[in-house]
C-alpha cells in the first residue's frame, strides 16, 4: 500500500490559537500545534498537509481537491461547523473519510455550538481534548482506514 496522505484542514480563526481565548484553546501557537500534528502523522508513516483558511470557499475547494489527492481528512471547521451547509455538502460530495475535530468541548459551550451540521457526513467527531483532539482524530482515521481496506 502506498503511503497514506492526509489533509489536516482548519477553519476560520484557528490561525489565532495561542493568541485568542487562551483559557479555551491554550497557549501554544497554531503553527506549533500544526508542526506537532505533522510529526504525529509522520510517526504513523503518513504524509500530512496542513491547510488553514478563514474563507469558507477555500475550505470547500480543498475538500473538492482532496478526492484525488488524499486518503482522509481531519477537519476542525471552527464556527462553520454550526451553520455551513455548503461545507457539509462538500464533505458529502467526495468519497474521502472526514473526522470532525474540535479543541474545545462544543457541547459544553454556547448553545449554538451544540449542533454540528457536518457531523452526519463525517465518520465521527472528537472534541474537548485540546490539541490532543487532533492526534485522536488521526488515530480514528487510521482505525477507519485499516478497517475499510479493500482487498487487492
Amino acid at each position: 500500500m502506498d503511503k497514506v496522505k492526509v489533509l489536516f484542514l482548519l477553519g476560520p480563526n484557528l490561525n489565532l490559537v495561542g493568541v485568542r481565548e487562551k483559557g479555551i484553546y491554550g497557549q501554544e501557537s497554531a503553527e506549533d500545534i500544526a508542526g506537532q500534528v505533522r510529526a504525529y502523522a509522520n510517526s504513523l508513516g503518513w504524509e500530512c498537509q496542513v491547510y488553514q483558511s478563514n474563507h469558507e470557499g477555500d475550505l470547500i475547494d480543498q475538500i473538492h481537491e482532496a478526492r484525488n489527492r488524499y486518503d482522509g481528512i481531519v477537519l476542525n471547521a471552527g464556527a462553520l461547523t454550526h451553520y455551513s451547509y455548503a461545507l457539509r455538502d462538500a464533505i458529502a460530495g467526495v468519497p474521502v473519510p472526514v473526522v470532525e475535530t474540535h479543541m474545545s468541548n462544543i457541547h459544553a459551550r454556547e448553545e449554538f455550538r451544540h449542533t454540528s451540521v457536518i457531523a452526519s457526513v463525517c465518520i465521527g467527531q472528537i472534541s474537548g481534548f485540546g490539541k490532543v483532539s487532533y492526534f485522536l482524530g488521526l488515530e480514528a482515521l487510521r482505525h477507519h482506514l485499516e478497517q475499510n481496506v479493500q482487498p487487492t
